[in-house]
Formats: C-alpha cells, structure tokens, sequence
C-alpha cells in the first residue's frame, strides 16, 4: 500500500501486537477496538421511499453516450431482458365493437409470449386519410386499469375543484384519454397491465416474489416491460400508422411503464410520463422494480435516456411536487448536450393531489400537438363524450371467450425459466471466434451484477496506519478503497524484511484477514510457509468480516425485503458483490505498487467464488489465480438473505458461467468434483478458446498453493 501518513501507531501496535484485549479483539487489527469505521457503506440501506435517491449527469456528451449505455444495460438486465428474447409473430386479433362518429373502438389481444396476452382496446379516428400518428398508452395502478370508473362522488369531487370540466371525463378519465386523442387524429393502443382488467391470468403482485425467480431475474417488470415492446411492435405494424410518429404517455404506474419502454426503444418519437419522474419516491410496486435496477441511478436518469427526442413531464401534490427544480435541471443538462434543451419540459400542478386529470391532460395533449405535427385547434380541451361501460369494452365475452392455451404464473415462470436457460445455451462458444460475443454479452450481464468495472487506478485511495517488525518479517497494517466508493477495506501485508522478490499473493479467506495471523499476533504457519518462499502475503476483511462485523453476529446478511428481494437488491448491492469489488480494489491498490512485480490471487473458503468472480474483473495485473471452489453453486441458494445471493447468477450460468468472462486467466480451481454442473460453461469457455483449465479435486492448502505457484523469483506465464 502507498504510504500517506501515520497514525494512530501506538494504538495500533497495542492491538496487532497484544494477545489479549478486549472480548472483540481480532488478531490483525487494523482499525481501534471501539473506533468505528469510516467506511461510507456502514449506513442504513437505501430505499424506494427515500426522499431523496441522487443522480447527476455527466458534462460531456461523449461521457453521457457512455454513460446512457451503461444505464440502458443496467435495466435490460435487471429487466431479464438482456440479450432480448425472441420476438415471435403477434398474430392480433382485432375487433370493432363501437363506432362513435368521430372515432371507433376495438378490442385487441394477442400473445407477447406463447400462452401470455396482452388485452386492450384501440381507438381509431375517422375520415382521416394516410398513415397517422399513434399513441401508445398505459393505464397504471388505477382500480380495473382501463375498466375504471371513479364513481358519481369522486367525479363530482373532481369538478368541484377543477381538475375536471365534464362528468364523462371526471368518472372515466382514461377513456377521456383515449378518445381525445383519438379525436386529435391519433390511432391510440390502450393496453392492460398484468393483473388487471382482462390481464387476469397473472396475479400482479404475487408470484416471481421468491429466491429462484431472482436467480434468473424473473420478475414482473420485465414481463410489463416485454409487453410494452410487444405493443409497439403492434402498432407499429397497423396500416394506417406512421411508424415514425408514435408518442407514449402513461401516469403513476404507468408513467414507468413510459420511461422505461421509451429508454430501451428507439421508435417512440414523443413521451410524456404523468406523475412518475423524480427524485423522491421510485415507484412502489414490484411491476416498477426488480434486482440492480437502481443502483447509482433513479428515475429522472431512465428518463434522460429519451435524449434529444421531445420528452413531456407532468408533476402533482404527491412524489413528483419538486420536478421542476428536482429533475427536470438534470434533464435540461443532457439535452443541451445535444443543443434540444427546448425539447424537455416539466410543469408541477402542486393543487392537485396523484393524477391524470384533464389539467394535466391537457399539458400532454399540447406537447403531443407540437412534437407529433397534429392538425389541431390550439389550445386542445378535452371535450366531453359517451363512456362505454367495462362489459362494453371488454376482450373476451361468452361469444368471444378467452385463448384455450393461456397459461398461470407457474406455467409461464417455468417458460420464462426454459427461455432464459435456451438463450444462455446459444451463447457458449464452440469455437475461438464465439468467445468475444460470449464476453460482450455476459461480460456486460457481469459488470452490471457486481456493478462496474474495476476501479480505475486515479481513483484507488489507501493509507498505511503501522509497520512494525515481529519474528523477523515486517507487518504492515492500514486500509484500501476508492475515492468514489468512500471504501475502508481492513488491509493487511506481510513481507520479508530482507530479500523480497517482489512477488505478492494475495489471499482472501472467508473470515477475513486473521488466518494470515497466529494466536499471539505474529503470522501464521500458512503466512510463514508463503513468506519462507519469498513471498509477500496481504490479506483484507472483506466487507462485514473480520473487524467491520460485530463478534455477536456469526454471519453478515443485509435485510433483503421479505415481500420481494427486488425492493432491496434494486437500490442496493449485494452483500456479494460489496464483497467481490472489495477483492477488485485490495488487488489494483497492490498492483499498481512501483515494488510488485508479479501478483497471484488466492480465495478459500467462502472468499473461494468471491475472488473467482473477482478475476474476471481484473484484466492482466494477475498472474495465476487459484480458489476453493469445493461444490458451491448459485442455483443451491434458497434465502435471497444469503450472503452467497446474487441476484441472476443462474441466469447467466451460475457460478462457472460467470466466471468465464475471464477468460483466458490462468485459473487453477480446488473442486470437489471435476464435473460440477457449475464449473460446466467455465470448462466449455476454456476448451472452446483452447486454453488450460485446471480442476484439482481436493481442498486448497498452503502447500498446494505453493505447489501450483512459480517460485517467487521466476515468472509463470
């Protein structure tokens, strides 16, 4: 470790030195018993009802495109839809069942997926000629999504204080919607949200709850989300639209629907999500988050990926009251990077509680006039009309029933699973040439699952606290982190006093650092066969190991939300990852030393898979990397409070599969078998590329890490 400054010395000699103590008192200590740390990731865990989740945009343009593909990755992933499925023929069915005059009413449906509808209504303007704009538009958590009636009361409430001006639109404000902007010329697709209206053969907040769908990022949004894709594919494809001219607007839930479709997909031309867009609240359902979503970014980022097309925000006395000044600031700075600062707005209407009401309908209504060239009287009002009834604009009815092969939530997670399990299958290489799209694909998946790349080294802090001399080999003590993480990795080293070759191993053990020390604070038999060899040795306690654990806590777990462990691991890291880049930044501060000339990576014990996953991470500043496997698999995992848990590991080929992104590392792996359905892609990645794999069926010592290392003074390539 670079050395800083010194302090706290003699504190530290009495602790690393002493073989008595205090009760929580760790051989190796590094920091003061009773001192905490100034580890900035020992604080309460984030949540999707903090009341402020940050963000700020990078100042370049070339920064933003980099950035905007990271963020784009990141919800593709923890969506489940990275690479993206296979889209299969639509086949609707289309139906009229109202003629209005102006407008016509259909009814729609058809699969997204084998045995999994999508039901809606279309509206269609009439004596229009050519190809027209349309709309693409989500209902949101509103009782019976497109069915909903507010009743006579609540209508009559909403006139009395102006948010609407007719009762047709106070008790059926998303039909008002509809058929206003039907009116306007737009072909409008009004579809179901899973669990509501007709959606009904997936409950919308059970199910795709539990550790195995996490495993394989499973979940709800990703399906909302596929059937968002799968609706514009739709309507893209009717004859009598514009391809080019499509808008997307939705309120609450809805509006997250908005954003996220308009972030994946380039062919929406216009947005404008309703009361969604913030800083504060992220959305409150499992439809609005799922594992890693929001990890470093929020909603007004999602939304920012819209950039530079014409992008319409509404506010109200709810989450969203601050978008003006929390927000659409943000917002403005990415479209200035494309000189289209005039094409993102946000208006707040703080007298009106969560809503889509006429006012607010009316902001859109305008933007969408501007933006889709509409042929409109200006200002646009919603103009009263004649509701259907929900029976009316029903899909399915005793002549029309609904499809014979449509399947429950266990039947389609099971297909889901086969998808995600096929998809993985196509992208093992079976030659050289396949490896660099098997890297691109799952090296991507990787990064966002232990999010990010390595540190770069401008950004690496560390500080040595004490070195000390003890039975003729020199301890070093102090810490490791980044500058941007705010880390405080407990750091050990141990080296020769005279001789040193400059070859370093670095061993993470599960426990932490302390089985590098002795019970008297001098080094272990482990640490002195390694440093008779002539190596250095640096350990480290990994994040809530060690000295950062209390010692009545026999294993650190986060508190993953017992509902759904997408409302933890969406704005938090997991413990593993913590643990994985605490692996990547202890061995970049180590490498990047001017007296290191060659680095070896070993982890036992639970840091095994840890420091397996870590290699993949670090590019060529190591040069063999050896670890304890023994029989560990993501898919044996049934608590998502595991502190092994991470999320969509199975998805991407557990723990083998992952670990192949590191190719083509020198790894040396202690199995208990050889043929471990685990290991089975890392094996397949290897021989495809035509490198050396090695699976030692016994347990990692210290002499065989020593067997299966150069000689400290020679290299091993």
């Amino acid at each position: 470790m670079r050395k800083c400054r010194t302090v706290l010395i003699a504190l530290l000699m009495t602790s690393v030195l002493a073989s008595t103590g205090a009760a929580d008192d760790l051989p190796g200590r590094v920091f003061p018993v009773g001192s905490p740390s100034g580890d900035s990731r020992l604080k309460p865990l984030r949540t999707l009802r903090d009341a402020y989740h940050p963000w700020a945009p990078p100042a370049t343009r070339e920064a933003w495109e980099q950035e905007a593909e990271r963020i784009r990755q990141r919800l593709l992933v923890s969506n489940g839809l990275w690479p993206m499925p296979e889209k299969r023929p639509l086949q609707p069915v289309v139906r009229q069942i109202a003629d209005r005059g102006d407008y016509t009413v259909h009814v729609v449906h058809f699969a997204s997926r084998p045995g999994h509808y999508v039901t809606g209504n279309l509206y269609r303007p009439k004596g229009r000629d050519g190809r027209l704009p349309a709309v693409l538009s989500p209902h949101g958590h509103w009782q019976n999504g497109r069915f909903y009636d507010a009743g006579e009361r609540a209508a009559a409430e909403q006139l009395a204080i102006g948010a609407e001006q007719n009762m047709s639109g106070a008790r059926f404000p998303l039909q008002a919607r509809m058929v206003q902007l039907a009116r306007m010329g737009c072909v409008v697709f009004h579809y179901d949200m899973v669990g509501y209206a007709e959606s009904t053969a997936i409950p919308h907040r059970e199910g795709f709850n539990d550790a195995e769908s996490a495993l394989w990022l499973v979940n709800k949004m990703g399906l909302q989300t596929w059937n968002s894709i799968r609706a514009l594919d739709f309507v893209s494809e009717l004859p009598d639209v514009d391809p080019d001219r499509i808008a997307v607007t939705g309120a609450s839930g809805g509006g997250t629907q908005t954003f996220v479709l308009c972030a994946l997909d380039p062919r929406p031309a216009v947005a404008f999500p309703a009361v969604m867009v913030s800083t504060a609240m992220q959305g409150g359902c499992v439809c609005e988050n799922a594992s890693y979503l929001r990890i470093g970014v929020n909603n007004v980022a999602f939304a920012a990926l819209f950039a530079p097309r014409p992008l319409g925000l509404s506010g109200a006395d709810d989450w969203t009251i601050d978008i003006e000044t929390k927000g659409l600031p943000e917002l403005r700075q990415v479209w200035s990077l494309f000189d289209a600062a005039d094409k993102v707005s946000a208006r707040a209407l703080p007298r009106f509680k969560h809503n889509y009401n006429q006012v607010s309908r009316e902001m859109m209504y305008a933007w969408l006039a501007e933006h889709l060239d509409l042929d409109v009287e200006e200002p646009v009002r919603q103009e009263d009309f004649w509701p259907l009834s929900p029976e009316a604009l029903a899909v399915f009815d005793d002549e029309h029933p609904r499809p014979g092969d449509e399947i429950g939530p266990e039947e389609l997670r099971a297909d889901l699973i086969a998808d995600a399990k096929a998809g993985y299958q196509s992208l093992l290489p079976k030659k050289p040439g396949d490896i660099d799209r098997y890297r691109q694909v799952v090296g991507a998946a990787v990064r966002v699952m232990l999010d990010g790349d390595a540190p770069e080294e401008n950004d690496t802090v560390s500080e040595v606290f004490a070195t000390v001399q003890r039975d003729g080999y020199e301890l070093t003590t102090g810490y490791c982190g980044t500058g941007r993480g705010g880390e405080q990795i407990p750091t050990v080293a141990w080296a020769p006093v005279e001789g040193a070759s400059g070859s370093v191993i670095v061993w993470f053990d599960g426990p932490g650092k302390q089985h590098l020390f002795a019970e008297d604070g001098g080094p272990s038999e482990r640490a002195r066969k390694l440093l008779e060899a002539g190596y250095a040795v640096v350990s480290a306690d990994l994040f809530l190991t060690g000295e950062s654990r209390s010692k009545d806590e026999p294993v650190s777990r986060l508190a993953v939300d017992a509902g759904y462990p997408g409302y933890t691991y969406g704005y938090n890291r997991p413990l593993l990852t913590q643990r994985v880049r605490d692996i990547v930044t202890v061995t970049q501060v180590i490498a990047a030393r001017e007296d290191v000339q060659r680095i070896h990576l070993v982890g036992t014990g639970a840091a095994g898979p840890m420091v397996l996953l870590a290699r993949g991470l670090l590019g060529q500043q190591v040069e063999r990397t050896l670890v304890d496997v023994d029989d560990f698999r993501f898919a044996g995992i049934t608590d998502p409070a595991d502190p092994m848990f991470l999320p969509g590991a199975v998805r991407y080929g557990d723990l083998g599969g992952l670990a192949a992104t590191a190719f083509p590392a020198s790894l040396t792996l202690f199995v208990k078998s050889a043929d471990q359905p685990a290991l089975r892609p890392l094996s397949e990645v290897y021989q495809a590329g035509g490198e050396a794999l090695l699976l030692v069926e016994q347990r990692l010592t210290t002499d065989m890490v020593l067997k299966h290392l150069p000689q400290s003074g020679t290299s091993g390539r």
